[in-house]
This record gives structure tokens, sequence and C-alpha cells, in this order.
């Protein structure tokens, strides 16, 4: 372990304020969102004013770009908490129904905000009389910005790490829960799965997205972008849970590794089956949209 990396002094919040007992703190992580919001809206934006790389005109007006901002954000917080009841400890909330809306006790699913997107779009694209192909598109387009600042907030909150690792860029985690690796005497490092996901999800499919709508004419056809998005999340998340630590409920002592689906001692994690059915939709999107162009 003399080659791992300790955690750097970082504190989840960016300012704190107290105000009698009240105190009033801004995380990094609502700070990720906020911003990767942003970032999204003002590339949305800026996608609507460039006609041209549109078959035709585009699909919304900069100003609806507005109105469906909104709508997302209901979904993304809707959705992600109600695919973490469902999905990660559906039995812990059936017996604490109270539980449920209390976001800020953490604990929010990538999959379910994008279900709740999903929602958003296909709702907006309606309302507006738009093609439900190139909205998505947008969203597409938008979305890893997010996913990039969201994932280095976990790491800096230091949760969601990865699994025991002796590889030199290994993290040593602070906490109780992190330090809990049977077998390890010494401090225990482990992988900064965190950064995968921001490297993967974030930087390179973002980068890919952005080279194939403003460069390459992607937006021209139709479900295209969502195709890549599907299938680029989908791979990066089956990737990256072979070194992320699987949630504590699905692990006991004959599943160190929290497999949800066991093929002797292999198996795929909670993240792993739920980001399969992406990469086929992806698979299946990307082949239809060729066919379309």
């Amino acid at each position: 372990m003399l080659a791992a990396i300790p955690f750097p002094d970082l504190s989840p919040d960016i300012f704190s304020v107290e105000i009698g007992n009240f105190t009033f703190a801004l995380r990094w992580y609502a700070m990720a969102y906020i911003v990767g919001i942003v970032i999204g809206w003002r590339m949305g934006v800026m996608a609507m004013n460039r006609p041209h790389l549109w078959r035709g005109e585009p699909p919304l007006k900069p100003e609806h770009v507005d109105d469906l901002l909104t709508w997302i954000i209901i979904g993304i917080i809707a959705g992600g908490r109600l695919g973490y009841v469902l999905f990660y400890q559906p039995g812990y909330y059936l017996a604490n129904p109270l539980e449920i809306p209390a976001i800020w006790q953490g604990g929010m699913s990538f999959h379910g905000g994008f279900l709740g997107v999903g929602l958003a779009i296909w709702l907006n694209a309606r309302r507006f009389g738009a093609d439900l192909g190139s909205v998505a598109d947008i969203l597409a387009l938008c979305t890893p910005p997010g996913l990039l600042l969201g994932r280095i907030a976990n790491f800096i909150n230091a949760e969601l790490w990865g699994r025991p690792s002796e590889v030199p860029w290994a993290v040593i985690f602070p906490g109780a829960a992190a330090q809990d690796c049977p077998g390890v005497a010494e401090l225990c490092a482990r992988h900064p799965s965190q950064l995968y996901e921001a490297g993967l999800e974030g930087l390179l499919l973002g980068a890919v997205l952005v080279w194939l709508a403003f460069f390459r004419g992607g937006l021209k056809t139709p479900w295209l972008l969502t195709a890549i998005f599907f299938l680029g999340y989908g791979l990066a998340r089956v990737f990256v849970e072979a070194f992320r630590q699987a949630d504590p409920q699905y692990i006991t002592a004959d599943n160190p590794f929290g497999h949800v689906i066991r093929f002797g001692e292999a198996g795929m994690t909670m993240g792993q089956v739920l980001s399969l059915p992406m990469v086929a939709i992806g698979l299946g999107l990307l082949i239809w949209s060729r066919r379309q162009a």
C-alpha cells in the first residue's frame, strides 16, 4: 500500500453558514447538478441557433429549451429518487415510506433519472410538435457535462468508491466503511472508480457526441446521437462496475462482489444488469437510425 494515494483534504461543502440553530451548506454535489444543467442548457440553445446542423428546421425554438429544462429537472429528481427506491432498496422504503422524498439523505439512481427525463422529453416533444428523435438527440448531447461533474462530486464526497486494489493510483478513502477490507491489515486503498466514470461517461462520451453533432452532421440523422449515448454509457458503466464497490445491501459473506446475478464465482452487479438493456437499445437505435439516413 506504499504506492497508494492518500485522499486529499476535501470537504463535501463549498461553504456553510450557521443562522441560529440552522446550518445552510452549499455542497459540491448540488453545485455539480446546477452547473451541469446550465452547461447542458446552453449547449442545447447553441445547437438550436445553428440551423445548418439539422435536416431542415431545428426541432425546437431556443425559448422552448427553457421550458424543456424545467421538466428535465423534475424528471432528474423524481426519476432518480424513485429509481433508487425501486432498484436498490425497495424493502427498506416499503417499510419506511415517509423517507422516500428525503433526497437530502442521499440516494439517486442514474437509470431512474434517465427514465424520468425520457418521459419529460416525450411529453414536451408532443407538446411542441417536435420530432421525438431530434429532441432526444439534444438531451444526449447535453447530458455528459452533468455526468462528468456529478462523478467528480462523488469523488469529493468520498462515496461510491471502488473495490480494494494495489494499483499505484489507488486511493485511501476516509471512513470506517471504506477501510472495511477483509484480509487487509494495513490501510485499505481502492480504485477511484468515480474518476473512471467521469472520464468515460463525461469526457470521452461527451467529446464523441460533440464531434458528431457539430463537426460530422450527426444531428441530421434523428436518433443517432441518442443511440451513441445509450451505447457509450451502457458499455462504460458495465466496464467500470468491474472496479466499483457494489451497494452494501447486495454484499454478503459468500457474495463479496455484490452480484445480483451469479454465474458460479462470477456474476453481474445491479449497475451492469441495468446497463445491459441500454447497450441493446443503443445498438438497435444505431442500426435503425442508419437505415433511415
